[in-house]
């Protein structure tokens, strides 16, 4: 366990030198790419999320693929399409850019919902099937989309099936005062990221999954996530609570945050943690649209609020 510990912190630490002062955010994608999670950065253009996807590719030694989602984007520019080849007498299949290890889905929700739809099968499977032939994914997979939560001209509301499929949802936020003098002073991020050098090989990121699994989680803390799970489903605030997908999500969530902090076994602090990454955007609120930066904040408010109410079982 010491070697875990170490080479995750030596994780932390290479994706740190480039994005400063956001420790938690940092840890939260470590955490979801070890609990075979993806992520919704949720957040103003210009803060950084490009950045912090590339930074962790290329510490962990991964191809990296970005794509800029508009509202002509069609499912074949994400999954790749078939060519018929005639010098073969045959269709020959080419690869989209969602074959990589991390992808960056950047401004998601200008695509339209069938564009959208195309992702589905890859986050939940990790597969792609095209012309009726299914093609596995490398692994590990994450992705990493990103959404503008104040601009809503030409854009297309993320359904709930999608953003069940999202283990977390982040917020990068604007950097501290003293880090982004520092910034500026730098004249960015660029020299910081080629500099960055690989600290883990994906065949250890995969066995780092294999030991998120085995995270034991006793059953009065299991009796807690449920607890805090059926409070969403009754509150009278929301119209649709967390569901058995998203409880299990919060389980992995929890087993990722222990293992990244050096433990084989969960504790409250750490399901508390991962609650409103993880609940806050699988709940409705009453009367809503399901839209809007407010939307989001309330969301957490909510998840915050029985969290706080909700007694830890030790």
């Amino acid at each position: 366990m010491t070697d875990t510990r170490e080479k995750l912190q030596a994780l932390r630490q290479s994706v740190g030198r480039v994005i400063r002062g956001k420790e938690d955010v940092i840890d939260f994608v470590i955490a979801a790419l070890l609990a075979r999670g993806h992520v919704l950065l949720e957040d103003v253009p210009g803060v950084g999320k490009t950045t912090l996807a590339q930074a962790l590719a290329r510490s962990l030694n991964l191809t990296f693929s970005r794509i800029q989602f508009t509202s002509d984007t069609l499912p074949s520019d994400v999954i790749g399409v078939s060519l018929w080849r005639a010098e073969k007498g045959e269709f020959e299949f080419l690869p989209g850019p969602i074959f990589t290890n991390v992808l960056l889905a950047d401004e998601i929700n200008r695509a339209t919902p069938k564009t959208q739809a195309a992702l589905l099968e890859a986050m939940n499977e990790r597969t792609v099937t095209v012309d009726k032939t299914r093609y596995r994914l490398r692994e590990p997979f994450l992705v990493l989309a990103t959404q503008n939560p104040v601009e809503y001209l030409g854009t297309y509301q993320l359904p709930e099936s999608q953003l069940d499929r999202f283990l977390m949802r982040l917020h990068l936020g604007y950097p501290a005062p003293d880090e982004e003098l520092a910034l500026l002073a730098r004249g960015g991020v660029e020299e910081e990221l080629e500099a960055v050098r690989p600290v883990l090989g994906s065949d250890e990121v995969v066995e780092l999954q294999a030991e998120v699994r085995r995270v034991r989680v006793a059953e009065p803390l299991l009796r807690y996530l449920l607890e805090l799970v059926q409070r969403t489903r009754k509150h009278p605030s929301l119209a649709l609570g967390v569901s058995t997908r998203g409880a299990l999500s919060l389980q992995r969530a929890a087993q990722a945050l222990a293992l990244l902090e050096g433990r084989d076994y969960a504790i409250p602090d750490d399901v508390v943690r991962a609650a409103v990454p993880v609940m806050a955007h699988r709940v409705i609120l009453s009367g809503s649209d399901g839209s809007g930066a407010s939307q989001s904040e309330a969301e957490r408010a909510i998840i915050q609020e029985i969290v706080a109410t909700t007694p830890v079982p030790w």
